[in-house]
Order: structure tokens, then C-alpha cells, then sequence
């Protein structure tokens, strides 16, 4: 017998056959047992337990042993399903609602605000207030915030190196007509050349670099045919398609696959070391030499993540401690998750440094946490309740 709980698989629990397992609502699930004997109700962790005690010791420890092993099972499977959006901090949300679309083709979907006190305490400002703007590309969607207390400029110095380095990839359909566009708005190049053609061991893929008027670093990403995920050869005559992955500076690719994989539930799907000119011209940084490793989450659709450890040069600084959440810098992944309460404990557990102070309420059903990775980039796991 099987239960379904929270898009995931829970064997039944039996004991001597008088013993199952079954889900109720999306956080946790009810236990049953067979023996006629009064029952006793009581709550853990979410999750709602209706015991009927046995007369049995055997039976009742071996019913004791039952749900604590299905109780770890679902802590452990606790993780992320997609990345749903991406977040980016801007100093103008019409400068950046112009730049995104007359640039790079993004449909604008709507403007909203963000406060209240659960907005507040997941993004840990006191005075936490924003107006936001989501856009629209593909499948994807970007939401810009405001802030109505704008924290620290985006650090001018920044280079490719650095930890808080974080780009989401384009993918385009014809790299010279999506240049072109792009040259109708002011951005600042990182790519020294414009548009490089990587060799062949990395596919002959296309890509640029570059940042958006608060200093946001963006890439370009040409696929050749039978390079890329499938979805980008499904783009029909569209110019820009969507966005594949945001891409991370990372100190030590082995601790942050130990985050993504093991914490958050993600997958590792390719890993590669790029070097040699075009990679010194693509980055804008002499001598580099970078391991990159892309990971996907459950679902097929959305973004996945993708490290970039320099090898060298190794001047990259790691992110400053006190970078806030209006700081033009900060970048947030909104993933979804299936069970918001077992990852915020798994997380928990591992001595993550969180943002909020817990998992807290949005309204409308919606719960939320925010949590930084082993190098400081901002992770927002989003659970809606109904």
C-alpha cells in the first residue's frame, strides 16, 4: 500500500498488519491503527498523529518505531520542487522595466507592493516596505524590488571572481540579433570583444557578458543544435527564449554540492573546467581558469543553479557579512518547496544562517524563509497552503 504526501511517495507503515500510513492536507499525516482500544490525538512538527494504543508492549513499541522512522523518512525528503522566480534589488523599477524589456525582451506581467510584518521578518528589515515589478520571459519571471529604504550601491570593483557574483543566463536564439537589441540600451560590458564562441569541447556555445544599470552581471547563452536543455531548440522564432540557469560564485564547489544536494534536494547535471582565451575574454579576467557545476531541482521547468569556482586568479573576495536585503546586490532564487517546515528544520539543523527568523506568513495561504548558501547568495523557500 502506498500514501501520497506532499508530492511525494510514503510506504504504508504496517505492523502485523493492523498498521498504515495515510496523508492528511500538506502538512503531515495520520496515522491508524487497528486496535480496539480508546484513542489519543496530539500534534508534532505539523504533522497529526491518531494513535489507538494497543494492549500489546510489542505492538506499541513496534508502532513507536514506525512512526519515528516514517518521520525521519519525511524530514529527509524535505526539499525544493522548481525555482519559480528570480528576485534582483533595484534602485528604479522604471529604469529596470525599460532596460529588461526594450533590451532583452521581457513582457511585463505586474507591479505590487511587499509589507507588513512577515514581510519584514523574512527579509529582516525592521522598516522592510517595497514595490515590485515581475516580468516576464518564456517561462520565467524575474520580480524587481524596490525598496523604500535603499540600502548600499552595487560594489563598483565587482569582478567575476568575486562570491557575490551572481548572473541568471539569457538563452537567445541568434546571438548577433540579440546583441543587436541589446545595443539600443546603455549596460556595461564584462566580456571584453562582445560575443565569444567557446571551443569546441564546451559545444561551440555562444555567450557575452554583461551588466543591467544597478550592476546586476547577465550573460547571454547561444545554444548550437543539440547543445542545451530541449526546451531552447522548442523556442520557435522568438529571439530571447528564456532563462536557463543563475549562475553563483562559490569558494568550494564539494560544500556548496553538499548544501544544494544533500540540503536543498537538487541534482548535479554537468560539470565542466573552462580555460584558455575565450574563457579569459567571456569573463573579463586574465588567467581564468573556473569549475563550473549546473544542478537542477526536481522539476523539469524553471532555471537550474550553476557554481563558478575560480581557480585562479584566486583574488576573489568573499561576500561582505553585513549585505542586506535592499542592498543593490542582493539577489534572491524563490524555490518552492514541498514541505517548508521539515526543510526549515533540516536547514535548521545544519546550522544554515538564515535571514528570517523562521518559516513566517505572507497571507493568502503563502509561508516563506529566507536563508543564505555556504557563500552568502539569498535562498527563499515558498510553501502555499491551501
Amino acid at each position: 500500500m502506498e500514501c501520497k504526501a506532499a508530492f511525494r511517495i510514503l510506504p504504508a507503515v504496517t505492523s502485523a498488519g493492523r498498521a498504515v500510513a495515510c496523508f492528511v492536507g500538506r502538512r503531515g499525516i495520520k496515522f491508524l491503527f487497528g486496535a480496539p482500544a480508546p484513542a489519543k490525538s496530539f500534534l508534532t512538527g505539523g504533522a497529526e498523529m491518531i494513535i489507538k494504543t494497543a494492549t500489546s508492549p510489542l505492538f506499541r513499541v513496534g508502532t513507536a518505531l514506525a512512526i519515528l522512522w516514517t518521520l525521519g523518512s519525511m524530514a529527509l525528503a524535505a526539499g525544493v520542487v522548481e525555482i519559480e522566480r528570480i528576485l534582483l534589488t533595484v534602485s528604479s523599477l522604471d529604469r529596470a522595466e525599460g532596460f529588461y524589456r526594450d533590451g532583452l525582451g521581457f513582457e511585463t506581467v505586474g507591479r505590487g507592493e511587499m509589507a507588513g510584518d512577515g514581510f519584514a521578518h523574512l527579509v529582516g528589515l525592521r522598516d522592510g516596505r517595497a514595490r515590485t515589478l515581475t516580468m516576464r520571459l518564456g517561462r520565467e519571471k524575474v520580480t524587481f524590488v524596490k525598496y523604500d529604504a535603499p540600502g548600499k550601491s552595487y560594489p563598483a570593483d565587482s569582478a567575476s571572481p568575486d562570491r557575490w557574483f551572481q548572473h541568471f543566463a539569457i538563452v537567445v536564439s541568434d546571438m548577433d540579433k540579440a546583441y543587436a537589441r541589446l545595443q539600443r540600451v546603455g549596460f556595461t560590458p564584462i566580456s571584453s570583444g562582445g560575443p565569444v564562441t567557446l571551443p569546441p569541447a564546451n559545444g561551440f556555445v555562444r555567450a557575452f557578458k554583461f551588466r543591467d544599470p544597478d550592476g546586476h552581471p547577465l550573460e547571454l547563452l547561444y545554444f548550437p543544435s543539440g547543445q542545451g536543455r530541449r526546451v531552447w531548440a522548442e523556442g520557435g522564432d522568438r529571439v530571447f527564449l528564456g532563462i536557463d540557469h543563475s549562475a553563483i560564485g562559490v569558494a568550494d564547489t564539494e560544500r556548496s554540492e553538499a548544501f544544494y544536494e544533500k540540503l536543498l534536494g537538487m541534482g548535479v547535471a554537468y560539470k565542466a573546467v573552462n580555460r584558455g582565451s575565450t574563457q579569459e575574454s567571456l569573463d573579463g579576467t586574465f588567467g581564468a581558469v573556473v569549475q563550473i557545476t549546473g544542478l537542477r531541482p526536481p522539476a523539469e521547468t524553471g532555471p537550474g543553479v550553476e557554481f563558478l569556482e575560480y581557480r585562479t586568479p584566486p583574488t576573489g573576495r568573499p561576500a561582505p557579512v553585513d549585505t542586506k536585503s535592499n542592498d543593490l546586490a542582493h539577489v534572491e532564487l524563490a524555490f518552492t518547496v514541498d514541505d517548508l517546515d521539515g526543510l526549515v528544520a533540516k536547514l535548521r539543523e545544519a546550522r544554515a544562517p538564515f535571514v528570517s527568523p523562521d518559516a513566517v506568513e505572507l497571507g493568502d495561504g503563502t509561508y516563506a524563509a529566507m536563508v543564505r548558501d555556504p557563500d552568502g547568495h539569498a535562498i527563499l523557500l515558498v510553501q502555499t497552503r491551501r
